[in-house]
């Protein structure tokens, strides 16, 4: 078993053209994700001169090459408890920017020729009780009596059975705009794209210190290999933990990286897999602690969850893998003793609301915190950052919310263990 990801592993690495680190550009981009390399795109197509400066040697190589494949619609967190908050007309706009961010993977997809997989069979969050289905009911006539999203649909027992083949599932709710994705393929090809267009990729490049330059948008950036100075800044690195707690304290205060561990299965063959997920959608279960999986092109089985609230390590890792094995037994027992081929984990940059926050802060824009719905939200925030940065502050749909830091939070999490048990805790209650 490869404690590595299979997306990444099973992809071409992207190479950057050879260049020298540019003296200074019109948009320096901190981190080489989705975020970043889609604002990377956005940006050299209508003409501005961008470096991306990625701190590892891979583009895509953390939470946009690390996680289950999912490209879903919907929030994070349930629409009618938003809506209890912050009202019907702003959450409603906060669950179309994820159905607008599907719809830009897919054109992405479509104009750049990425061979990557892509396809819309939907999403389906699945009741594991009984009593689970009563909210689900709630949250698909809330959807469609607001006006959000009209496409969902509750299935039964005897349906969800009907294309899951499992006895753990009492129903579940449909979301019909979902999609999927190899995520490692689609990387390889959104850098293609990006440098196609004009710009430039600087993979080994940490950024360790950032120098404001004036009182507008000017930076000097002060790299492993060199200093750029930028006109505008954009900070796209998620949750990782490259550049430490100095230029990025602020950042770093308000995200907890909480790690997600996923394992996939050796090839089942056509047959074998499409009698297991009929439908082949994205599944995830309701849990606080989840499990969430989905079939690859080639039929593996990729299945993931918050096995341990850690940070993702190879001992940890090999260690979630164990438990992601036992939760792939309950959930699907007849396959057995199914060998496991790819065993990885990743960092998942949750926010306290569970929301992406994007905006500008002290002469820096920034997108970030996708809190474990990233794949799609953070190609779309990059796309649009990117008209932020061109003069459309309309463009980003976070804007003006506030951003606390979470109290006691000043450097690595030490309360996720705790936070683990809380939350296991809750599950067994509910």
């Amino acid at each position: 078993m490869k404690l590595d990801s299979y997306w990444t592993d099973s992809a071409p690495a992207f190479v950057p053209e050879a260049r020298e680190l540019p003296a200074q550009v019109d948009v320096a981009i901190v981190g080489g994700g989705f975020t970043g390399l889609s604002a990377a795109l956005a940006l050299a197509r209508r003409g501005a001169s961008v470096a991306v400066l990625e701190a590892g040697t891979r583009v895509a190589a953390e939470a946009s090459g690390r996680n289950g494949g999912h490209v879903n619609n919907g929030l994070a967190v349930d629409y009618a408890d938003v809506a209890a908050k912050v009202g019907v007309e702003r959450a409603r706009g906060w669950y179309h920017a994820y159905d607008a961010a599907v719809d830009t993977v897919a054109r992405l997809v479509r104009e750049e020729a990425i061979d990557c997989d892509f396809m819309r069979h939907g999403k389906l969050k699945l009741a594991t009780r009984a009593n689970q289905m009563a909210a689900l009911e709630h949250s698909a006539r809330r959807l469609v009596d607001d006006g959000v999203d009209c496409d969902v649909e509750i299935l039964d027992a005897a349906r969800v059975r009907a294309e899951v083949q499992s006895d753990r599932f009492h129903g579940g709710l449909l979301y019909k705009r979902s999609g999927q994705m190899h995520m490692g393929r689609f990387a390889h090809g959104l850098a293609a794209a990006a440098q196609r267009a004009g710009a430039q990729i600087h993979t080994g490049t940490e950024v360790r210190r950032i120098e404001r330059v004036g009182s507008g948008h000017a930076h000097r950036l002060h790299t492993a290999r060199g200093t750029v100075a930028a006109q505008q800044v954009l900070l796209a690195t998620g949750a990782t933990r490259h550049g430490g707690y100095g230029s990025f304290g602020w950042l770093r205060r308000r995200i907890v990286p909480i790690g997600s561990f996923i394992v996939v299965t050796e090839p089942l063959g056509e047959q074998r897999a499409r009698e297991l997920l009929a439908g082949r959608r994205t599944y995830t279960t309701i849990a606080n602690i989840h499990h969430y999986f989905r079939l690859t092109a080639d039929h593996r089985l990729v299945f993931g969850g918050r096995a341990r609230f850690a940070i993702s390590s190879p001992q940890s890792d090999a260690a979630s893998g164990e438990i992601l094995r036992a939760g792939l037994a309950e959930t699907f027992p007849q396959l057995g003793a199914v060998r496991l081929d790819y065993c990885w984990g990743g960092l998942v940059d949750m926010t306290q609301d569970r929301l992406p926050h994007a905006g500008e802060r002290d002469g820096l824009y920034y997108a970030m915190g996708y809190s474990g719905h990233g794949t799609q939200m953070s190609v779309h925030m990059g796309e649009r950052m990117a008209a932020v940065m061109g003069g459309d502050a309309q463009a980003n749909p976070w804007q003006g919310r506030d951003w606390p830091a979470i109290p006691g939070h000043f450097g690595p999490p030490w309360f996720l263990p705790a936070v683990g048990l809380y939350y296991r805790l809750k599950d067994r209650l509910a």
